[in-house]
């Protein structure tokens, strides 16, 4: 291979032609000192018009624009002449400085400006039209970008992503690189979502030995923190060590068994594990899991065994209920509404079509006679607003019910605690299949002593994504009392999705319904067609033939980016159902495209984003993992864009895209808690096997209200069928629960 020829080129930053702004890549024409245009591309993190850089790289030819310079490496100045100086401040970088006002300021202060503006901004007010207040807010912002650059030119040195200059500034601020440099291990938080080989990369580049106990250590609480998302609460120590071996491992040293032994040990030692014999295993917890396991075991356990009584007949009740509504409760009906009117705790659990609502509205019913405050909650805002209907009462998703909010450092914190409880008498939580022993502890701590707690879900849907296993193993420890819904009532049985959910959860294969049923499968196997296939069906065939608007269609996948997965599903219906516009603007943002007019979901809890009703000017904050909205309109030059989200308006900067996704497409898991008029479900081969479970089918299947279209392999969907493993999960709250009712 013949070796490459480097150069090195300096010159002033005269355009910016693409600036991705997830990874800093940027293609750039810059006037070079010796008179001529070049074009250059390369990582050039937050770059601006004016900027003096020096490149070192090669020279290549691209078929289509001919010679550019591709950098592999470049230093940058400040520019120190007016005309640069007011290209750069008017660039759009600081908010409030256009062209005009840049070019005043320039020209006032000259080579002084950057100095001034970092330790003097009040001098701004000498030019007329700026107010004290704008001069610190100019001086505020151009701190935050100098700070930032830094952090940013940092990140790219190490070849770490661009992406997570916001994050980490967000939560250390200046002392971001410091943090960095101290414990680069600081990367594997969540919050960051880092991999571990690229903090460890960092660390290695700083010089931290291999071998070294800090790197032991971060090894140990990265493989028990990654496995939380797998649903573990604990990992046994055997796996432990093993895989803390085989991630520390690599070409230039085999990392001991015993060295990972050492480091559990240290660890426990110092509070941050906790290693315990629990459920037939040597298990080991991060601290702050464990002793949410334990507290939900003691908590849970006691409420179960509380009892109330009352002075009226739940039966008598219940039959001038029946009267009003003209619906008969079933046997199970009416004893899961007496056991929750006397016990403390109670599970309502069955599948689609058994009554679990009208359950749910005679409880109410029977709380309300008994005098008691009720709330409602769910994991989910769609879920929420979904049993807002169902109930007539006010819903909230469990977040918003507590007062979730950001701690210092950027954790989640609740106003609604142990010393703040919530101010009700029952609570009756929906989806709790949904819901992880972190939130549910977050929960159970807000009741006020003597609350009823009421659980209601489907044990045989997606387990959480989080820690735990929650709705059954409270189910499975027999601890507390527990009503399961069986029968199917006789409206649900003329719905095709309702019996066909029922099958596939029995181990049967489903049946597509005839010309008037609500059930089709359309058989296809490779991605391609599964996914032109959806895409006619989407714009077209049923918006033609059913009257579906495309907003009331939603296109599932078990996957991402295999097969029919989501990603290339919501690039191919971004193309048929919002296609570009001369009239609709859009933001390239990595690898997707946002147009206004695209439906997008919210892919993590952000509690700081700002909304408003735009009906009745009510303010608020918080935007939640699984909403989806509407982008309305997008404004380059204020570099942010606006979404809907139901009735709540919110503004989203640039620098926050990161947690938008395209939700033309999304995945099984993000749908739980969610019902959608119409579900079109993408099964072709190349989706990953374990991801085609029966649960993910059955799931997907329950999402649909008025119609189900499965496309995809036959053969895909016998193999979900047939496949009814679970995944197992390491958790002991039903062995916790069963030690508890022995003391």
């Amino acid at each position: 291979m013949e070796a490459k020829e480097y150069f090195l080129i300096s010159g002033t930053v005269q355009q910016i032609v693409f600036y991705n702004d997830e990874n800093g890549y940027a293609v750039l024409r810059l006037a070079s000192e010796d008179g001529s245009e070049v074009t250059a591309t390369g990582t050039f993190p937050n770059i601006g018009p004016g900027e003096l850089v020096t490149l070192t790289g090669c020279w290549v030819t691209h078929p289509s624009y001919g010679e550019q310079f591709a950098a592999e490496a470049f230093e940058r100045r400040l520019p120190s002449s007016v005309r640069g100086i007011a290209e750069y401040l008017g660039s759009g970088l600081i908010r409030g400085i256009g062209q005009r006002l840049a070019l005043k300021i320039a020209e006032r202060f000259g080579e002084e400006t950057f100095e001034m503006m970092l330790h003097e901004p009040e001098r701004l007010t000498e030019i007329r039209g700026i107010t004290e207040k704008k001069a610190r807010e100019i001086g505020r912002q151009f701190i935050e970008q100098s700070e930032m650059r830094l952090l940013m030119d940092f990140l790219t040195e190490h070849s770490l992503p661009v992406a997570l200059t916001a994050p980490l500034y967000k939560r250390l601020g200046a002392d971001a690189i410091d943090a960095l440099c101290e414990n680069p291990y600081l990367l594997c938080d969540a919050y960051y979502e880092v991999d571990f080989k690229v903090a460890d990369a960092l660390a290695l580049a700083l010089g931290l030995s291999r071998l070294s106990d800090e790197r032991a250590d971060a090894g140990v609480l990265y493989t028990l923190s990654f496995n939380l998302d797998n649903g573990h609460t604990f990992i046994p120590i055997e796996k432990l060590l093993g895989a803390v071996c085989a991630l520390l491992s690599d070409d230039e040293v085999v990392f001991e068994e015993n060295r990972a032994q050492e480091s559990v040990e240290r660890l426990s030692g110092q509070g941050k594990l906790v290693r315990e014999h629990i459920a037939g295993r040597d298990a080991v917890y991060l601290r702050t899991i464990h002793e949410a396991e334990a507290f939900l075991a003691e908590m849970l356990g006691d409420m179960a065994e509380r009892n109330y009584s009352y002075d009226f007949d739940v039966d008598e009740l219940l039959g001038a209920l029946e009267l009003d509504g003209e619906v008969p409760f079933s046997e199970k009906q009416r004893q899961a509404i007496a056991t929750a009117a006397k016990n403390g705790l109670v599970i309502l659990t069955g599948g689609p079509g058994t009554g679990k609502t009208t359950t749910v509205r005679g409880i109410l019913q029977v709380f309300e006679a008994l005098g008691l405050n009720t709330l409602l909650a769910a994991p989910t805002g769609r879920a929420a607003k979904r049993l807002s209907e169902l109930c007539g009462m006010e819903a909230k998703t469990i977040h918003r019910l507590l007062e979730a909010g950001y701690a210092v450092g950027g954790r989640t914190a609740f106003q609604r605690n142990l010393t703040n409880p919530l101010e009700c008498d029952a609570v009756i939580l929906d989806e709790v299949s949904m819901v992880d022993i972190t939130l549910m502890q977050a929960l159970v701590e807000a009741l006020p002593f003597g609350a009823r707690l009421i659980l209601v879900g489907d044990a045989d849907q997606l387990p959480p994504v989080g820690p735990g296993n929650f709705l059954r193993d409270m189910i499975g420890s027999h601890r507390v009392p527990t009503i399961q819904l069986t029968e199917i009532f006789r409206q649900a049985q003329q719905s095709d999705i309702v019996m066909n959910a029922h099958a596939v959860n029995a181990g049967q294969m489903p049946a597509a319904s005839g010309a008037e049923g609500d059930f089709f499968i359309m058989r296809r196997a490779e991605p391609a067609a599964v996914i032109e296939t959806i895409a006619q069906l989407c714009s077209a065939r049923l918006p033609s033939h059913y009257g579906f608007a495309p907003s009331q269609i939603q296109v599932l996948s078990p996957a991402k980016r295999q097969g029919s997965g989501t990603v290339p599903l919501n690039s191919r219906l971004q193309a048929v159902l919002n296609p570009p516009d001369d009239v609709k603007l859009e933001k390239r943002f990595g690898d997707t495209i946002f147009r206004e007019g695209d439906r997008v979901m919210q892919v993590r809890n952000n509690y700081d984003i700002m909304w408003e009703r735009r009906e009745d000017g009510e303010v608020g904050t918080g935007v939640f993992n699984g909403d989806v909205g509407e982008i309305l309109q997008i404004f380059p030059q204020q570099e942010c864009m606006v979404v809907r989200f139901d009735d709540k308006i919110a503004t989203y900067t640039y620098d926050m895209l990161g947690e938008l996704d395209l939700a033309y497409a999304i995945t099984v898991h993000k749908a739980q808690g969610s019902e959608f008029d119409a579900v079109v479900l993408a099964l072709s081969s190349g989706i990953p096997r374990k991801l085609l479970t029966r649960n993910i089918l059955y799931t997907a299947i329950t999402r649909a209200k008025r119609l189900l279209v499965i496309v995809g392999s036959g053969e895909v969907i016998s193999y979900m069928v047939e496949n009814n493993q679970k995944g197992r999960r390491y958790s002991a709250l039903k062995a916790r629960l069963r030690e508890e009712e022995h003391k």
